[in-house]
């Protein structure tokens, strides 16, 4: 087959608003993060990686995957969080013979989340929001697989922002679609860097950047910033500065106030606020 040279794109999908009673300290309503698509093709073929999960943002983002003129042939979920795969199903209908691909750690935690995750969380703060979410994924051939020619390389990241994740590298470009390994310009996701999880994303994040890649897309990401390899140590600072926190402040409201103070352009502070009340209570 001959190999063509590959390029991307990314779309990053507005975070609804959540429904529910919990608010923001200043009473406002509690966003979820904005959510990047990557759209990964050749002259012909394409592959997405982490289709977004409402009904409003798989219309777009297929709408976006059509005008790219080209074929999807793969849909690929970096980890099993809800968000970044629960669109999969309505995508394949939508364009026939896409196969999704995860590894079978990622399937795992996709049947958690498509169950008891749906149940305990996302049915209850996007009530109406979601589609169906069969968990259609097969696993990833280990070795990775080809786009028109190019190796398009599954990286296991173990538990980050969740257990079970990992990255997809394209050596030929230099990408990393590293899903919620890094964060760039976000608040991060931190309920579930309890018992050591914060010390492993750590350690997922020296792993990403020994792949020495040339763009790192970010799962969640402030759509006007660009896709520089920078976002790994910002994300590691981030992780740093929580932990810090988490042994000085006694309370929710002096963690999120002083992370607010720390990062005062980052992107929607909704999971800063509610991780602390997670990790210190009221």
């Amino acid at each position: 087959m001959t190999t063509s040279a590959l390029s991307y794109e990314v779309f990053v999908s507005d975070g609804p608003v959540r429904a529910g009673d919990q608010r923001m300290p200043d009473g406002s309503r509690i966003h979820w993060n904005p959510i990047s698509s990557t759209l990964i093709y050749g002259a012909e073929e394409a592959l997405l990686v982490d289709p977004p999960f409402t009904h409003e943002q798989i219309s777009k983002v297929g709408d976006w995957i059509a005008q790219s003129g080209r074929r999807l042939t793969y849909i690929y979920a970096t980890h099993g969080h809800g968000d970044h795969w629960f669109g999969a199903g309505e995508l394949v209908k939508r364009f026939h013979g896409a196969v999704t691909y995860a590894t079978p750690g990622t399937i795992e935690v996709m049947h958690q989340q498509a169950t008891v995750g749906r149940s305990e969380l996302f049915d209850r703060v996007f009530p109406g929001l979601i589609p169906e979410s069969p968990v259609d994924a097969v696993p990833v051939p280990a070795e990775g697989f080809l786009l028109e020619g190019n190796l398009i390389r599954p990286v296991e990241t173990g538990h980050t922002d969740t257990d079970q994740t990992t990255v997809l590298h394209v050596p030929s470009i230099g990408l990393v679609v590293a899903g919620d390994v890094v964060y760039n310009g976000v608040h991060q996701y931190i309920v579930e860097t309890v018992d050591g999880g914060l010390r492993q994303w750590l350690d997922a994040l020296d792993r990403v950047e020994a792949l020495a890649p040339r763009a790192v897309v970010a799962g969640h990401k402030n759509r006007d910033r660009p896709d520089d390899p920078a976002s790994i140590d910002l994300t590691r600072q981030y992780l740093l500065n929580v932990e810090r926190l988490l042994a000085e402040k006694s309370t929710a409201r002096e963690f999120f106030d002083e992370m607010v103070r720390l990062y005062p352009d980052w992107v929607n502070p909704g999971p800063a606020w509610y991780g602390a009340l997670a990790l210190l209570g009221k």
